[in-house]
């Protein structure tokens, strides 16, 4: 059951950066890694490039192509190594749930990385490292995050959030994808994804309910890039008001008055910006134990990742 991440060597804290230092991430090295277990990669070290190494960039050709050169000699390319490491790589990471790359590197950014025009002037941050561009080709659906974003809050919990979602899905159908076992992932999921992206909310339900005009194969890779791309999208407080108060609804018949007020009241102060999302689940979570009802309890949203992580609080 052990949740494969993988990342940039040097964000674990490697010393392995082109002047020889690393680029150790705390809330990865420190807190993350008690939950997954890392795949740490270098590209530029696994293409043979030494530690201390002349600096990279990534620069166009007249034909418009990317190239990853030296620096201060573009002469000296590297592109066909790192374009053979990455095809003997990308196969071998099949099981991974996340990635957590270093940002502005050439080979590993995954947005803002400089890019120089053929003549070596700069265009501006508008590139992709190579390494990590392939890596979000070939698996669309991953969760592919930079060490830098993650010093934000919002981030981060988004984050973590798909990492755990996509390894729950990989372990749901670690056996085989049947639409039995995506029906069932679907409807534990619902209020998840309805705070994060409603539009996605009804399409991914309409997807669900048309399985059978797809194939497997297709259903699948279209349900998990739609999902997992549904959750990238950044949860806000009146999507999570308006998931509260439809979980508040299955408990009206069973809450007395006392209860539905006070639970009101904490859903009002969390809209209004006055106490955490914790406050209200976890008064809903308090009355689910009171009064069991097992569709809510199935429903990750309550729990979308473990708890020690204190994402929030």
């Amino acid at each position: 059951m052990t949740i494969k991440v993988g990342i940039s060597a040097c964000v674990l804290g490697d010393k392995v950066r082109f002047d020889g230092g690393h680029k150790a991430s705390a809330f990865c090295t420190s807190v993350l890694s008690d939950h997954v277990q890392y795949i740490p990669v270098c590209p530029e070290v696994a293409i043979g490039m030494p530690v201390p190494r002349p600096a990279i960039r990534l620069q166009l050709d007249h034909q418009e192509q990317v190239h990853l050169v030296r620096s201060k000699e573009p002469s000296i390319d590297h592109t066909q190594k790192m374009q053979t490491f990455i095809e003997q790589k990308l196969p071998q990471l099949t099981a991974l749930s996340g990635y957590i790359v270093c940002a502005k590197s050439p080979s590993c950014g995954m947005e803002r990385v400089r890019l120089f025009d053929a003549n070596g002037h700069q265009l501006g941050k508008i590139g992709v490292g190579m390494y990590t561009k392939a890596l979000m080709q070939r698996y669309p659906w991953l969760p592919v995050e930079e060490d830098g974003r993650l010093f934000d809050a919002e981030l981060k919990e988004n984050f973590i959030t798909r990492l755990f979602a996509c390894h729950d899905y990989q372990q749901t159908m670690l056996d085989g994808f049947t639409v039995g076992k995506l029906v069932k992932f679907h409807t534990k999921y619902k209020f998840l994804v309805l705070a994060h992206h409603p539009v996605a909310y009804r399409e991914l339900g309409r997807l669900v309910a048309q399985a059978k005009l797809f194939s497997a194969k297709e259903l699948e890779l279209r349900y998990l890039t739609d999902f997992m791309n549904a959750l990238k999208k950044l949860s806000s407080r009146k999507n999570h008001t308006n998931v509260l108060q439809h979980l508040q609804g299955f408990l009206k018949h069973v809450l007395n008055e006392q209860a539905k007020k006070e639970l009101s009241e904490t859903i009002t102060k969390y809209r209004l910006g006055y106490v955490p999302l914790l406050a209200p689940i976890t008064l809903l979570k308090h009355y689910l134990t009171l009064h069991p009802n097992q569709y809510l309890l199935e429903q990750r949203y309550f729990d979308p990742y473990p708890e020690s992580l204190g994402l929030r609080a």
